[in-house]
């Protein structure tokens, strides 16, 4: 048939043939990434590196920079420690002719103390041994301590005296009291000064007890022993009356210790009243009146006058600058360690 249409050309039946779709435009693949440049890989990550190697340094030199303190301090050390020794010897050949030997015996009497009983028995050991050491002088300043320390010194005394045949003077300034009394009797006489504190011989077990308080406030006290003494004299107890007695014979015997010392070392001197062994204690004027003391006179009167020989020579063990230094030095380098290691852990 003919048409005023376009005809295209079909299958033999007429039937005009489909119109193939144009081809759509093909989309752009992405292509495969060309490979980077080592030189430009070795680039980003260099300020990484340089940031790294720069942090490793730095490490190091900290580290060689406090090896070195800690080398300069310990140095310093034993610098101090060599010169303490130095010192101690320098002082214990000081003496080169007749003198008189002094040793301190101030404050509380007691284990850790310095005037304790090993600080005052070196001493006197060495100024029994020293020929040239006329006499001893203990000098007292101490409102007394343990029974114990003092009784090793009173011991020590007394034997010391038995062998070389020295006398022994003690001579009060501010106060000579309980213990220190207890090693001041050992001596062959007792100067004081007329206001001097002398005496309170006596034994005393002091504490507190807060049951009542405890009471009040609620609190129960839960106290486990294995011994049924064991919780004895607690303070958050109450105070068994069989416990009580016991502690206080075991103080009746201790004082009885004190009693027989004075009277051994004071001798017929000692002009003994319902009080004098009651724990009071005398001024230096009463102290002579009662024979708990002989004479009036101080340091240097007793080396004029009775020793006889007026250069003093102070045979103390005393702890010197270069020994406190050392101390110090040391507590110092431990504080450093110890802030060293925290600072390279925080910044590890």
């Amino acid at each position: 048939m003919n048409s005023d249409d376009d005809t295209r050309p079909g299958d033999a039946t007429g039937t005009p043939a489909p119109i193939p779709p144009a081809p759509a435009p093909s989309a752009a693949r992405p292509s495969a990434p060309a490979a980077e440049p080592a030189a430009t890989a070795v680039s980003r990550y260099e300020p990484v590196l340089e940031q790294l190697a720069r942090d490793m340094l730095r490490e190091r030199r900290s580290d060689r920079r406090w090896r070195l303190v800690v080398r300069l301090l310990w140095l310093g050390v034993f610098m101090a420690v060599a010169w303490a020794l130095l010192a101690q010897k320098a002082h214990t050949t000081a003496p080169s002719g007749p003198h008189t030997a002094l040793i301190e015996v101030r404050g509380e009497i007691a284990g850790e103390s310095d005037a304790s009983a090993e600080n005052l028995v070196a001493a006197l050991k060495s100024a029994f041994e020293d020929r040239t050491a006329q006499a001893v002088v203990l000098r007292f300043n101490s409102p007394g301590g343990s029974p114990v320390q003092a009784g090793i010194v009173n011991d020590e005394i007394r034997r010391l005296k038995a062998i070389h045949k020295k006398k022994v003077y003690a001579v009060v300034e501010e106060m000579c009291a309980s213990g220190a009394y207890y090693i001041a009797v050992a001596a062959d006489e007792i100067y004081v000064d007329k206001a001097s504190i002398v005496g309170s011989i006596g034994v005393l077990m002091d504490g507190f007890g807060f049951t009542g308080a405890m009471e009040k406030v609620g609190v129960e006290r839960r106290l486990l022993t294995a011994g049924a003494n064991k919780g004895m004299l607690d303070p958050f107890s109450p105070v068994k009356p069989e416990q009580l007695a016991f502690a206080q014979a075991m103080l009746d015997q201790i004082h009885q210790q004190f009693i027989k010392v004075v009277k051994e070392g004071r001798g017929s001197r000692l002009k003994e009243t319902p009080e004098t062994f009651s724990g009071l204690f005398w001024d230096g004027e009463q102290a002579v009146k009662q024979g708990l003391a002989d004479k009036f006179g101080n340091l240097d009167y007793v080396a004029r006058e009775v020793v006889k020989a007026e250069e003093v020579v102070d045979y103390t063990p005393k702890e010197n600058v270069a020994e406190r230094l050392a101390k110090r030095f040391g507590a110092s380098i431990g504080e450093g360690a110890v802030k060293a290691l925290h600072a390279m852990g925080r910044l590890r």
